[in-house]
């Protein structure tokens, strides 16, 4: 198997996508709004791809937050909100904004499953800061870890309810940055004390399933290489302090932070310690370079794999309709009170 996780070009398969991933194998999938268009589509597209591979339990993921950050959207599909308007409601009722954030990611945890989705790269850990950039902004759940890591463990718990794993972001903070990473690299001059904000949401959820690096430098730990890259950042504070062991994935490599070509960023990230190289945009020049410089899936990551798709890709329990009016009715306390 490939430790790769590949897009798709668009709402079916082509043939030589067909052929290029039976033959390479990779760990997983990841959809983009180019690949969806109604529950039935997104379904047999998903179908498909188990149909491949001979493996029900397939990683087959998705970016869906809610806000500014859904590939899955009205009218065929339901809104969710943007993490704030969650730390909108925990500044009011903390057990309500948790009830809240547990019953918008079930309800969001159904309607992934059922379109044969397993894994949702979400909840953002990212502790905010002011005067940062807004690449993160309203998707963090607040400024303060403990309410970050609060909402994020319900976010965890109403995925893993309806049989989706959880992935947690991006480690080891994303929150103190200047730029964009979609743009240009960071570099985040924090002291190892102001970073302990930054790492206490992952430290709190460190038992996660699957866990995502961020595209910066921290000099504090390592002046050379971004965190995705960083043998140092990922054993010693990912795997180290923070306590992951869970499957850890590259956040993009196609992002203008990294140097260097697609494949050779997926190189660079799986000999640091990453467990799978995520490459997001079904370039065909740059998933079959991919697959000639990674080494086979090894050993440990396979059993990390298998341990975060262990409870994905069964039938979703709960009612969603239900679940979003329960939600809508805790968000709208914040609503009056402001």
């Amino acid at each position: 198997m490939t430790p790769a996780i590949f897009g798709l070009s668009g709402l079916t398969l082509n043939p030589d996508e067909r052929a290029f991933f039976r033959e390479c194998d990779p760990a997983g999938y990841i959809l983009f709004g180019r690949n969806i268009d109604t529950p039935a589509q997104v379904r047999a597209l998903t179908d498909e791809l188990r149909s491949i591979h001979g493996r029900d339990k397939l990683l087959v993921s998705i970016d869906q937050e809610g806000g500014r950050v859904a590939r899955m959207r009205p009218p065929q599909f339901s809104a969710f909100p943007a993490g704030a308007a969650f730390d909108a409601l925990y500044e009011l009722a903390p057990s309500s904004a948790i009830a809240a954030a547990q019953m918008n990611a079930h309800a969001m945890g159904i309607e992934l499953a059922e379109a044969g989705i397993t894994v949702d790269y979400y909840p953002s850990l990212d502790v905010r800061q002011h005067g940062a950039h807004d690449v993160i902004g309203d998707r963090s759940f607040g400024f303060e870890p403990l309410r970050v890591a609060a909402i994020g463990r319900a976010v965890l718990d109403g995925l893993a309810a309806a049989g989706v794993a959880g992935c947690i972001k991006h480690m080891p903070g994303h929150g103190r940055t200047s730029v964009d990473t979609h743009k240009t690299l960071p570099t985040v001059t924090a002291t190892a004390e102001e970073l302990e904000i930054d790492l206490a949401p992952f430290k709190a959820l460190s038992h996660a399933p699957v866990g995502m690096t961020g595209h910066l430098v921290f000099p504090e730990w390592d002046p050379e290489w971004p965190a995705t890259q960083s043998p140092t950042i990922i054993h010693e504070v990912i795997r180290g302090q923070i306590g992951f062991d869970g499957l850890l994935l590259t956040d993009d490599l196609d992002m203008e932070a990294l140097s260097g070509s697609v494949p050779e960023r997926a190189e660079r990230a799986i000999a640091a310690g990453c467990d799978l190289a995520l490459n997001c945009w079904a370039k065909m020049n740059d998933m079959v370079g991919i697959v000639e410089r990674l080494p086979a899936m090894s050993a440990q990551t396979a059993a990390r794999l298998d341990r975060a798709l262990e409870n994905t890709g069964v039938v979703p329990e709960g009612d969603k309709a239900q679940l979003l009016a329960q939600r809508d009715e805790l968000l709208a306390l914040a609503e009056t009170a402001a």
